[in-house]
């Protein structure tokens, strides 16, 4: 997209202590809490009015002039769709079960009967920033899109559902999901997909990574076979969901 000079939010963490009140105020989304600190994610996000100005108690928002992408009102609309979709998705009343303190049992160290396992790992990377649109194995992939926390709840997680699949970790939580959302669209529109298995925890918040690959394969236009997994917390997968 072309740039050209123009107002535009400007933030600086050196005084920005991280309250997050800029950020309902920002209408479009453009602002973010990442790693403690108030972030513009994208500059065509961001309409350069300023709204969030006077919500900061420190002044750590100003508005300068400099060369940026244009606004782009579509971008807005899309972007601002998918949070509300992850938000009702990851809704918890009361606390998220997610965060909350649990002890399962006391683990017992028991190595395989068979000696150690072989890793069913074939791709890398396979945190989704990293991944490139144009990685060849995902061209004809039966691909597993696990949340960060599954490999670690279920105990034959390479054996189970890892082997025979290329797969993408994510945590919808955690980490921007907005550019997570814009490759995985690009991603199912420019490789031939065989499958899609979403593996996620129980928890409400780990949702939001199902309804992220939806709005992603729906937004592709793609026809990509998908199904749902959901593993407890005490390492047990529930039956499949088939979309």
């Amino acid at each position: 997209m072309a740039k050209r000079i123009r107002k535009i939010v400007t933030i600086d963490e050196e005084k920005c202590d991280g309250c997050g009140l800029c950020v309902p105020a920002c209408e479009e989304g453009a602002i973010q809490i990442i790693d403690g600190k108030a972030k513009l994610i994208e500059d065509r996000l961001c309409d350069g009015l300023g709204n969030c100005l006077g919500e900061c108690p420190r002044g750590a928002i100003t508005i300068e002039e400099r060369e940026a992408e244009e606004f782009d009102e579509e971008a807005v609309a899309a972007h601002v769709e998918v949070q509300e979709t992850l938000q009702q998705a990851t809704a918890c009343g009361g606390g998220c079960p997610g965060s909350r303190l649990m002890e399962s049992g006391e683990a017992t160290r028991q190595p395989p009967a068979t000696g150690p396992q072989p890793s069913q790992l074939s791709n890398w990377p396979v945190q989704l920033t990293l991944v490139p649109v144009h990685a060849p194995w995902l061209e004809d992939a039966d691909l597993l899109i696990s949340a960060d926390c599954v490999p670690y709840a279920l105990g034959g997680f390479h054996g189970e559902l890892l082997a025979g699949k290329k797969v993408i970790t994510a945590c919808p939580k955690l980490d921007d999901v907005t550019p997570y959302f814009e490759k995985l669209v690009e991603i199912f529109r420019m490789r031939e997909i065989r499958r899609v298995t979403v593996a996620r925890m129980e928890v409400p918040c780990c949702a939001g990574l199902v309804a992220l690959v939806r709005r992603a394969l729906s937004e592709s236009g793609a026809d990509i076979p998908f199904e749902e997994l959901v593993i407890t917390i005490q390492g047990q997968q529930e039956a499949p969901v088939a979309v």
